[in-house]
């Protein structure tokens, strides 16, 4: 177990205590692969490999989750510099990953190297400046909250952590929870044409095939739909946050102009195109605008179009199989 998951001895399920476990498990990942004998057992490193590089996970759940609490409680360096280390990674794991997949084993040996001391050098960091501190700033309804955002995103771990606070039994006469009605009937509001539910508009937009967030005229998040399989992730947590911490720091400059020429009126949509995990993602950024032409925010909108792409000449007839 690790020393300093025993010297703070935080309860089953604490999202500190789930990151020590992690922290447990990238060590042991990395003790085995740098002890693996690539050339004779390359299947055994390449599953390794493909176990450590799920400490992606463990990344988005520190940006967007972990981050924002500590920047309500006004810390915003892990936002400003860790973010960027973990950057750093993704571009060494991007590039071993290569060479892992080309079979280029003298390449591996010479590279791994540079990708475990990076890991070591930020949990070191993790475990001395950010999780003291975190435990130190966040208050207990953080935490709590904290841990129901993390179902969203996921964990390193085979077993999911356990719920926190530690669900007690309550028997009935004693529960007193004020519950949504399953039966009660909501009222419609009525839109630009037509008439929709709360539920129907919820429905619409988890159904979209897009991940949408909305940034309102004060550069804070105050909305993201709730797909099926998102391209980035996305918790509770970003509800509220700053929209200039919601992105990694080598691109939160060309955000804010994003955001000032719309403000200014200047401009009103910007595109861009990355390849993401072997897709092809196209991302959209539009300005909002009241009936007086007054800035209210910007929708920012992604769609996987991999597939799109590769769509020629006509499909008329339906082929369900």
């Amino acid at each position: 177990m690790n020393t300093y998951e025993q010297e703070i001895d935080l309860p089953k399920g604490h999202p500190i205590h789930t990151y020590l476990k992690e922290t447990a498990l990238i060590h042991q990942l990395i003790e085995e692969l740098e002890q693996c004998d690539i050339e004779n057992d390359y299947q055994v490193f390449y599953n390794l490999f493909n176990k450590l590089q799920t400490i992606e996970r463990r990344f988005e759940r520190k940006e967007n989750q972990l981050f924002p609490f500590l920047e309500k409680r006004g810390w915003n360096g892990p936002s400003q510099n860790m973010w960027s280390f973990h950057d750093t990674i993704r571009s060494i794991f991007k590039f071993v990953r290569e060479k892992v997949e080309a079979r280029d084993i003298r390449g591996v040996y010479e590279n791994f190297h540079h990708l475990s001391n990076n890991i070591r050098r930020l949990m070191l960091v993790e475990e001395t400046v950010l999780f003291p501190n975190s435990l130190k700033i966040l208050k207990e309804e953080d935490w709590q909250q904290m841990r129901k955002g993390e179902e969203e995103i996921g964990w390193m771990l085979s077993e999911k952590p356990a719920a926190y606070p530690e669900q007690a039994y309550v028997h009935p006469s004693e529960d007193f929870t004020q519950r949504d009605l399953s039966f009660a009937k909501a009222e419609s509001q009525h839109y630009d044409e037509g008439y929709m539910t709360v539920e129907q508009v919820n429905l619409l937009l988890r159904t979209m095939p897009l991940d949408i967030t909305y940034v309102d005229e004060n550069d804070k998040v105050i909305f993201y739909n709730r797909g099926e399989e998102r391209t980035f992730p996305r918790s509770a947590g970003i509800i509220g946050r700053e929209v200039r911490f919601c992105h990694p720091p080598k691109s939160v400059d060309t955000v804010l102009r994003i955001l000032e020429e719309f403000r200014k009126g200047t401009q009103n949509e910007a595109s861009f195109w990355i390849n993401f995990k072997g897709r092809l993602i196209y991302i959209r950024y539009f300005a909002v605008r009241d009936a007086d032409k007054n800035y209210r925010g910007v929708i920012e909108m992604s769609q996987d179009i991999t597939d799109i792409k590769h769509i020629d000449g006509e499909k008329r007839l339906l082929e369900w199989k």
